[in-house]
């Protein structure tokens, strides 16, 4: 072990009522007593007989229990004796120990009531020192812990360290971090940017003020770029970074150039299957007011990957103004899809749209389309939207949203269904003309034949 680490493991295996200068005792109020005694006892039933293995892992199970309670002060009293891991003749235990240190360590130290930044500094200082592969990670994460309380300069300055840490053959192994840790930077950078941004839409465009602030911000989308773009191409879930980026080639009329990073990170099957990345893609595509096909091809593998997403509404609309038949026959499915979802059972514009969208499908002849759909619900969508229950408690709570489903209703399971029943025997002067209406459509067109009740 290193010095620093035999250091740490002294004041770690300081006997109660002793004052070391841990970080973990170092700070006012947050003194944590010796607790080997009392550890030993509970895994040895009472005797004292020692043994290290079962020590440290009595302690740890002891540490994340009063994680999971959120007994911030117990947890850290514990930490303070699962620092002797450090020498665990285990050589893998030993060399495991500074990470699980660190992520327990720092958790507690986030929430503890009496921790403050400086607590925070100074461990997260210490612990980068201890195992040499930890030394990326840590900084990132401290990095993050300090843009989570404004100091934006100090995690810069962080970061600019780590971002030019190398140890011999390690480093190349680290890549993916390095590459992080400079665009962790860059965001910081693309925030600045952001800011000057802003500021320059309130400057008249004929002022200096303007030329000089343009000019600053071009260096700054520069810098930002120049860190940005090495993580993007190894594969990986990078959406801010992604944002950030085409944000700014938008901004400086690099259509091109946001058009291929959107479109590699939605299509590149190196990287995860992502719905954002079909997001990003969609949204660039609708500003450039691309065609209703490219639209449509970006929306159908979102579809795929989470069919209850707000946007399919959108999609629906791009398919039913279709020209191609299968397309508007889609635009149907997607609906009916949006609809087996438990979040969406009281969105009300998705059960508009289906119960306008199944009048124009049926007046225009397409009931087996219709009757496709309802085959593989049948079973079930009766309970989960046309109950009884159901149709009480949505006239209460919105009476159209009520009709709309009760229309649907009508249309799927016929007159009968005690949903449809309910609603169409309701008073309501607002609603009469809409229910009577409704009542013949639904005698017209139901797939149901007549007669039949649910």
């Amino acid at each position: 072990m290193s010095d620093f680490d035999e250091e740490l493991t002294k004041l770690a295996s300081a006997e109660d009522g002793k004052r070391g200068n841990s970080v973990f005792s170092n700070h006012p109020g947050m003194h944590f007593p010796w607790l080997q005694d009392r550890i030993e006892t509970v895994v040895t039933g009472g005797k004292k007989k020692r043994d290290f293995a079962q020590t440290t892992s009595a302690c740890l199970s002891f540490i994340q229990e009063a994680l999971l309670k959120h007994q911030w002060q117990q947890a850290a009293e514990y930490m303070h004796s699962y620092l002797q891991t450090l020498e665990d003749s285990d050589t893998y235990k030993r060399q495991t120990a500074p990470e699980i240190i660190w992520k327990l360590g720092s958790e507690i130290l986030f929430y503890h009531p009496k921790s403050n930044v400086e607590t925070f500094n100074n461990f997260a200082d210490r612990m980068k020192n201890i195992g040499v592969l930890n030394y990326l990670k840590i900084s990132l994460q401290h990095a993050l812990y300090l843009i989570h309380h404004g100091m934006l300069e100090d995690a810069s300055r962080n970061l600019s360290e780590a971002e030019t840490w190398r140890y011999g053959e390690k480093s190349s192994s680290q890549e993916v971090l390095i590459n992080l840790v400079q665009a962790y930077k860059g965001l910081l950078q693309y925030y600045t940017w952001s800011k000057k941004k802003t500021e320059l839409s309130e400057i008249d465009k004929d002022d200096y003020a303007y030329t000089v602030k343009t000019r600053n911000m071009l260096s700054q989308s520069c810098r930002t770029s120049a860190n940005i773009c090495a993580l993007l191409k190894t594969p990986g879930v990078w959406d801010p970074f992604v944002k950030s980026y085409v944000e700014m080639l938008e901004f400086y009329g690099d259509q091109d150039g946001a058009r291929e990073i959107l479109t590699n990170y939605a299509y590149d099957e190196k990287f995860p299957s992502n719905p954002n990345a079909h997001i990003y893609l969609y949204e660039f595509l609708k500003r450039e007011k691309a065609p209703r096909s490219k639209l449509i091809s970006v929306l159908k593998i979102l579809h795929e990957i989470v069919p209850s997403h707000p946007l399919m509404l959108e999609f629906h609309t791009l398919l039913r103004k279709s020209d191609i038949e299968e397309h508007r026959k889609l635009g149907l499915g997607v609906l009916f899809e949006v609809l087996d979802f438990a979040g969406c059972t009281k969105n009300i514009t998705a059960w508009k749209y289906l119960a306008k969208y199944l009048k124009q499908t049926l007046m225009e002849s397409h009931p087996a389309w219709v009757e496709e759909e309802w085959k593989s619900r049948r079973s079930w969508w009766p309970v989960f939207h046309f109950s009884f229950f159901w149709a009480k408690s949505d006239w209460k709570a919105d009476a159209d949203l009520a009709c709309e489903k009760a229309f649907v209703a009508g249309i799927l399971l016929g007159k009968g269904c005690r949903y449809f029943r309910y609603i169409v025997k309701q008073d309501g002067e607002t609603l009469k003309k809409k229910i009577k209406r409704m009542k013949k459509f639904v005698k017209k067109y139901s797939i149901v034949n007549p007669g039949v009740c649910t």
